[in-house]
């Protein structure tokens, strides 16, 4: 299991004020209620290679785990995942909102992991037509391009989650 986002760093994202927060790209209800210890599959990114997994842990310190898992080793991103704190994502830096997940305890009715994750969109121009009306990339040209430092910009995904509601004893 490879983990591209320390858990610690996403928790530690300071929650956006909700009065102000974008309405997000998808619409969903809160998940199904999760039972302590289990690790469950939040929402998979494949264009990024990427799977948001979750797990209430029960302890008060600690009352949720998080983590973005790569999906497989032979994958191939089309898009970057990165560390929320670093990036921090609002639609004033260009960012969209992209998807609001909460997930309720099924141990504490009254707490909620909510997960935000946020998607920074790049104009992407298809290649030029070449002689026979394809649009294709090369390799040669494309090792050019990368060794010039000239490569295309690619979307990026990134996610914050905190812990809402009320912690059970």
């Amino acid at each position: 299991m490879l983990v591209l986002a320390p858990p610690a760093v996403l928790a530690a994202n300071p929650k956006p004020d909700s009065k102000a927060e974008p309405k997000p790209e998808i619409s969903r209800e809160p998940a199904r209620p999760q039972a302590l210890n289990v690790v469950h599959t939040l929402r998979q990114i494949p264009e990024a290679c990427a799977r948001l997994e979750g797990m209430f842990t029960g302890q008060a310190a600690d009352p949720y785990a998080f983590a973005v898992v790569r999906i497989s080793e032979t994958c191939q991103p089309r898009a970057k995942f990165v560390d929320a704190a670093k990036a921090k994502p609002s639609e004033k830096s260009g960012w969209k909102l992209n998807d609001l997940i909460r997930v309720p305890s099924a141990a504490c009715g009254t707490q909620f992991a909510v997960v935000r994750v946020w998607r920074k969109p790049v104009d992407v121009a298809t290649p030029a037509l070449d002689a026979q009306g394809k649009a294709r990339i090369y390799l040669d040209d494309a090792r050019k391009q990368a060794k010039a430092g000239q490569m295309a910009a690619v979307p990026m995904f990134a996610a914050q989650m905190a812990v809402e509601g009320t912690p059970c004893k």
